[in-house]
């Protein structure tokens, strides 16, 4: 499944290079025009990004997210600057199906667990954005992939399971925005070592090739962002490819 990616800063639809709020690219597409051609193109879902939130650990899109969520006949899952529930509440009630819990999820996990519970395993994904230390060991990045954190990847995963999580969402933060292809490598990793999660792909998506490489690995979901922005393929293309 090809969830389309939307990235949004002051309004608007932006996206990063590696994650380098400073490699900013500003998109003049209205957001809520972008999510209704997706919907009109076959799309059954898309991931949006409060990159505000990301950046400054408190959410700034929301307003915007949710006017998306009811302007376009496409499901929507969302993240960024989130830290309480009655911020993922006000998501969820107001038209967001799922939402995307990053740093939260590396930092407090107990709190992401009692979600978890809470609300139940679909209404809840986890995205851990990674970049590979010198050690060789992926690592996820938090608050707006700014920092590092100490714990591995597979830390993070082993830690919650049991714990009803069903689905994750891993982005290769080199790879990103830089269109060369997904860490193919990771992915059947995280399949063979966690294979009772659904796992979404992101990051370096820059031709149908690459979607063609990502599909024969069978995730649950396959995130693509600047390829469609700038015209590489169609979505059209990569639904049907």
């Amino acid at each position: 499944m090809i969830f389309p990616a939307m990235d949004l800063m002051d309004g608007g639809c932006v996206r990063l290079l590696k994650g380098d709020f400073s490699a900013r690219t500003n998109y003049a597409a209205d957001p809520v025009e972008v999510a209704q051609g997706y919907a009109a193109a076959g799309a059954e879902w898309m991931h949006i990004v409060d990159l505000d939130g990301a950046k400054n650990g408190a959410t700034a899109q929301t307003e915007l997210i949710l006017k998306v969520a009811n302007s376009a006949k496409i499901k929507v899952q969302t993240g960024g600057g989130i830290r309480e529930l009655s911020q993922v509440q006000t998501l969820l009630n107001g038209g967001v199906d799922r939402v995307v819990i990053g740093s939260l999820a590396v930092t407090n996990p107990q709190m992401v667990k009692h979600w978890l519970e809470t609300l139940g395993p679909d209404a809840i994904c986890l995205a851990l954005d990674v970049n590979q230390s010198e050690d060789g060991e992926f690592r996820p990045a938090i608050k707006g992939w700014t920092e590092p954190s100490k714990k591995t990847l597979w830390d993070v995963l082993s830690d919650y399971l049991g714990s009803g999580l069903k689905t994750i969402l891993v982005t290769d933060i080199g790879r990103d925005g830089m269109q060369t292809g997904g860490n193919l490598d990771l992915y059947k990793r995280i399949q063979s070592d966690f294979p009772t999660i659904d796992l979404i792909t992101s990051g370096g998506v820059g031709t149908l090739d690459h979607v063609r490489d990502l599909k024969a690995l069978n995730p649950h979901g396959i995130i693509i962002g600047k390829a469609l922005y700038e015209g590489a393929f169609t979505l059209d293309d990569a639904i049907t490819c």
